[in-house]
């Protein structure tokens, strides 16, 4: 099948990935090189022969590291990257079947619902002039009953058709609508009750599909036609262009697009894998069974199985899972053998330095100190931070890891808080101003806080 795509993540070099993801996650390298290999030999098994590329299965990872360091904004900056359906999940959210919970299958059935909304949205792209021209001649279907009825007593000059009269009042209102003159005027408009979705029952297989039947069952004996409401135009549009681009797209293609991504592309991303290991291999009693009943759920999605879902039944066997943890107390061997061998690559991610706080600080796109600044220049407060001050903020933030719970890159937003949390509050007295941060005043703001220990505690 054809892919519908643009150059992104499934087709980018290893060296490309890692790039990427440099721009927002300091360190961390043998992590990234691991994925970007594993994500680029996705790419590479769909060009392999028909024969051969079923033996091909993909080398799940396993991350392990401290929490802070890195871990999860790898998962989110892949999906941002990817145009492969993604999904990431913690796994203490799942329980063994039997008891009340979600299941883990539905892990496969939220990710095909995903690969299904993506590539409806990019199959909207291509119909997005069409959809336009309809919403706007429904809006001015809505505005121009009322100007017929004013036309109708109105005195047509000699040699002039009403049609041709009604033509050219439509050609103004056109135009008047594209400049945005009507977005506030209200019409009533006849709008669908909408089917709920997201809705957990029990967590058993297919329920969702027993949801969906029953709510189907409900717009029948209920009022299918919809209800009359009024809206501003500009709501209006919202509206038709909602319904429109759901005319516009083929959903069987739609489908098999969604279903062919999932089961050759599809990224599932287990986050807390640890929280559901036993300490020490497990006593066969207390939590430790459901812990280990989840695992064993769990297997037979990473190995391959089919899943049956509303859009047909999904194939996971070509899945690719990165699973991480921090593993404080469970260890990677706490696992069971079965599920640890579905996870033959391993990568330890490393704890964070002051020297590491510091490049988090100044290099990644969404640096936090320009998070500050551009938050504070709204309020016309231009804030400039010294390079020592800046410096003195990554060894605070190191020092409270150190004698404190170890939160990693966390510490540093807990930091950076307390430092400009009187800044913050009375910022808007103090538009139009040039405020610097040095290194004096970072001292002056936290050294408190930093010799009392225990304050620290509850503080950062």
């Amino acid at each position: 099948m054809e892919y519908i795509s643009t150059k992104k993540l499934d087709e980018m070099k290893p060296s490309q990935i890692v790039k990427e993801l440099d721009k927002y996650i300091i360190g961390q390298n043998k992590a990234k090189r691991t994925i970007a290999v594993a994500i680029r030999n996705r790419t590479r098994r769909k060009r392999l022969p028909d024969d051969i590329r079923d033996e091909v299965s993909p080398k799940n990872i396993i991350m392990i590291g401290p929490t802070g360091v890195g871990k999860t904004e790898i998962a989110r900056r892949i999906a941002k990257l990817s145009n492969a359906p993604f999904i990431k999940v913690e796994a203490t959210k799942y329980t063994e079947v039997g008891y009340v919970g979600r299941d883990v299958e539905s892990i496969i059935r939220d990710l095909m619902s995903i690969a299904v909304q993506q590539v409806k949205a990019e199959l909207a792209e291509n119909q997005t002039e069409a959809v336009s021209a309809r919403v706007e001649e429904r809006l001015l279907d809505l505005l121009l009953p009322s100007v017929r009825k004013e036309e109708s007593t109105t005195v047509i000059p000699a040699g002039t058709s009403f049609t041709d009269s009604e033509n050219a009042t439509r050609e103004k209102f056109r135009q008047m609508l594209r400049d945005g003159k009507f977005d506030d005027r209200e019409v009533e408009v006849n709008v669908q009750s909408r089917k709920q979705v997201g809705i957990e029952v029990l967590g058993q297989a297919n329920m969702d599909d027993l949801q969906d039947a029953m709510q189907s069952l409900g717009s029948i004996f209920g009022n299918s036609k919809g209800h009359n409401r009024k809206l501003t135009v500009k709501r209006a549009r919202e509206i038709f262009t909602e319904e429109e681009t759901e005319k516009a797209v083929d959903n069987d293609r739609a489908i098999d697009e969604a279903k062919e991504r999932v089961e050759q592309m599809g990224i599932v991303f287990l986050d807390e894998i640890d929280k559901v290991a036993s300490a020490g291999g497990g006593g066969g009693n207390g939590p430790d069974v459901s812990r280990e009943g989840v695992q064993r759920d769990i297997l037979p999605i990473v190995e391959g199985t089919n899943v049956n879902t509303k859009w047909g039944v999904i194939d996971t066997t070509h899945i690719l899972f990165i699973a991480s943890g921090a593993f404080h107390v469970a260890k990677p061997s706490d696992l069971i053998p079965e599920l640890q061998g579905r996870f033959p690559l391993r990568v330890e991610l490393d704890e964070l330095t002051a020297d590491d706080f510091y490049r988090i600080l100044t290099e990644p796109a969404n640096a936090i100190t320009m998070q500050y600044r551009e938050l504070l220049k709204t309020e016309g407060v231009d804030i400039v931070f010294s390079d020592e001050a800046i410096k003195r903020i990554s060894e605070i933030a190191y020092e409270v890891n150190n004698t404190n719970d170890n939160i990693g890159a966390r510490r540093l937003f807990t930091v950076m808080e307390k430092l400009l949390e009187e800044l913050s509050f009375s910022a808007d007295e103090l538009s139009g101003q040039q405020i610097t941060i040095t290194d004096h005043y970072v001292d002056e703001r936290l050294s408190d806080v930093i010799q009392d220990q225990d304050l620290s505690k509850f503080i950062l």
